[in-house]
């Protein structure tokens, strides 16, 4: 039987939803800011996965200009009825609640149905017994809120062919404890003659729990459970090595087995630089209730599934991928833009490599910078890229990016008039950058297969830089501290990603042609 190691999708993979189609799963999470949104994930074992896609690959899509770091898309919800895929989600920066519809789920998804009436966020589907659907949301008190978090799960049915939600909305559920806050990311289920309302409340930090109720109606009233919370962390205390529990689905095998998928946090010193990450746990049912790790009451380390192990068609990532762009006909579908990418400062050349245009805003903007990158999956790991000789005094290099205002930049550059190649190493703070280092790399000039390897290595907190130009010497730089890109300074609900960028100069500079990037973990994840 397959060992589910957790977390079962390390790094910025928050708000998972499941759905279960035969013997094939498939799992969506959050994207917010970055574009294209939301990543669809196939398993056959509940342990190993695969991204087939993205749901929201085009900009009529996903309209995301000027929207903040943690804003754009939250909490999608996946789910299949009669051949048909659907994915539900909240644009809260334009456009509002959504569903998209797909036959198959790597792709292509249609336009969103954007719904009329459908207040607040976090919606997802149900598709009761008799054909008819409902929808789910979470939504300020409609009485007026009385303090900050005073929320409300409500339901309405859905008529499918139009796409309208129709009948009467109707508040069901305000939450499990007494002054609950944010009730939300709610999933229905029906079982036994029940209705399940599976949510989290609490709020998405250390006070993060999943609770349930249920009904004989699906519009109630709902009974809570005398157990809620069915699963938290927060009474484990602030040193526990998991943090922040909620946020789950539920999904049921085809033998007849459950399971939970849900967001938790693995923080170094206090640190969350990782973000929310996609965690597995088994349900079992008492007394037509859910229970999460019986026995144990809260996450493992593993899962053991009731699934055979799944032989994957494609080698999963396992810590350690080379991008060799001259090589690639188009970009692996775990690489992120920020915000509508504009395509044409992108191009993949064969044989040469990947093409980043200069002009571009810098990465200090809540703009769309010219900026590829991939999710921090581990607290240690090791990022290199190996780019021809820039030619221009615009920055081009790596980042290690939380937001706009908390990032680190490795900036290759040639100041106007010279021959020098020169690395400046930034730490952007509330918006300011502190020069932590600024070194001139030695290169070969008369080679024009002349390259620079720059390497970034992050293990848990602390960051060290090299630039390397081919000529023996390095320019070196260690212990950069960066428990600022953590969202316990810079707030919101991203991971770290780590990409490739150019930003300033001029849109007439010759483009800064990448090589390779490489994102490796195998030798450097000293720190579970």
């Amino acid at each position: 039987m397959a060992l589910a190691k957790n977390p079962i999708l390390a790094g910025f993979y928050p708000d998972p939803s499941i759905c279960a189609v035969g013997h094939d799963f498939y799992l969506v999470n959050s994207t917010f800011s970055y574009f294209p949104g939301i990543p669809v994930w196939h398993s056959r074992d509940l342990a190993h996965w695969e991204q087939i896609g993205n749901v929201m690959e085009r900009e009529s899509q996903l309209p995301l200009y000027g929207c903040g770091h943690s804003e754009g898309l939250f909490a999608p919800s996946i789910r299949y009825d009669e051949g048909t895929f659907y994915v539900a989600c909240t644009n809260v920066s334009g456009g509002g609640s959504f569903i998209v519809t797909a036959a198959d789920p790597a792709g292509p998804w249609s336009e969103p149905y954007y719904l009329e009436g459908a207040a607040g966020i976090d919606p997802s589907l149900f598709f009761d017994d008799d054909g008819s659907c409902y929808y789910i949301g979470t939504h300020p008190n409609p009485e007026g809120c009385r303090y900050d978090g005073d929320w409300y799960l409500w339901i309405q049915e859905l008529d499918l062919k139009t796409m309208r939600l129709i009948g009467k909305a109707k508040d069901v559920w305000h939450g499990a404890m007494r002054r609950v806050v944010w009730p939300e990311g709610p999933h229905l289920y029906k079982k036994n003659g029940y209705y399940y309302i599976l949510y989290a409340e609490g709020g998405t930090e250390s006070h993060h729990a999943v609770a349930v109720c249920r009904s004989r109606s699906i519009l109630g009233p709902y009974e809570n459970n005398p157990c809620n919370p069915i699963l938290t962390h927060r009474h484990l205390g602030q040193s526990y090595p998991i943090q922040c529990v909620g946020h789950g689905d539920l999904v049921e095998t085809p033998s007849g087995e459950w399971y939970m998928v849900l967001l938790a946090t693995r923080p170094l010193e206090g640190c969350t630089t990782l973000g929310r990450e996609t965690f597995l746990a088994r349900v079992v049912w008492e007394n037509d209730w859910p229970v999460v790790n019986p026995g144990v009451g809260r996450l493992t380390s593993e899962v053991r599934t009731g699934l055979a192990v799944w032989e994957m068609e494609k080698a999963e990532f396992d810590g350690r991928k080379c991008y060799r762009f001259g090589e690639m006909k188009r970009l692996d579908a775990a690489f992120l833009f920020l915000r509508n990418p504009d395509r044409s400062k992108y191009r993949l050349c064969s044989g040469e490599g990947l093409r980043l245009a200069y002009g571009g805003c810098l990465l200090t903007r809540k703009a769309s910078p010219v900026y590829l990158g991939l999710r921090q999956r581990h607290h240690c790991f090791r990022a290199e890229a190996v780019l021809d000789l820039p030619v221009s005094d615009g920055e081009t290099g790596i980042a290690l990016l939380q937001n706009n205002e908390y990032h680190l930049r490795l900036a290759l550059i040639r100041p106007k008039g010279t021959e020098e190649i020169v690395l400046r190493v930034y730490l952007c703070e509330k918006g300011i950058d502190h020069l932590l280092a600024k070194e001139s790399v030695s290169v070969n000039q008369t080679d024009h297969r002349a390259a620079v390897r720059l390497t970034l290595e992050v293990r848990g907190i602390a960051a060290a830089v090299e630039a390397y130009g081919g000529c023996g010497e390095a320019a070196v730089l260690r212990e950069v501290d960066i428990r600022s890109l953590s969202t316990e300074t810079a707030g919101g609900f991203a991971g770290c990603t780590v990409g490739l960028y150019a930003a300033g100069g001029c849109e007439t500079d010759p483009d800064i042609i990448y090589r390779s990037f490489l994102y490796d973990a195998e030798q450097w994840n000293t720190i579970k």
